[in-house]
């Protein structure tokens, strides 16, 4: 196997791992431009949703969805984008990405040339985002 920017590091500020998948804070620009931005890793190199059993499908999409719940109420975007494109990285991976009406992307995806200048938004704390992901991780149904 070549290398994977998944296994050989974090991918991110680590927020949260359990024995099968972590949440990560995306830093650099993007995380600048989509504050609350975060990825779900899922630990073993895997590449495709369907290489997981039943449960762990369910597992990763909780963890998914308590991301997201946790981004929601962290940053309060317009709208969430979930994405696992895995294309240059083929580990599965989950993109959370608040998204906002007059973010510099905005309609076109994030990974699109920019419309416009990054507007300046508040950036949640990762202590602040970790106490939302683990509340909603509690909720999960």
């Amino acid at each position: 196997m070549s290398a994977c920017e998944l296994c050989d590091s974090s991918g991110g500020e680590l927020l949260w791992q359990d024995e099968v998948c972590r949440v990560i804070r995306v830093g650099g620009a993007e995380g600048v431009a989509f504050p609350g931005f975060c990825r779900v890793v899922w630990q073993a190199h895997v590449a495709e949703l369907s290489d997981l059993s039943a449960d762990e499908r369910r597992h990763l999409l909780d963890v998914v969805q308590a991301v997201e719940r946790a981004v929601r109420a962290a940053v309060r975007p317009d709208k969430i984008n979930l994405a696992s494109l895995g294309n240059l990285v083929p580990h599965l991976h989950w993109h959370v990405i608040p998204r906002w009406r007059d973010d510099s992307h905005f309609p076109a995806p994030i990974w699109a040339p920019a419309a416009r200048p990054v507007p300046a938004r508040p950036q949640p704390g990762s202590d602040a985002l970790r106490t939302a992901f683990v509340a909603a991780l509690g909720e999960r149904s």
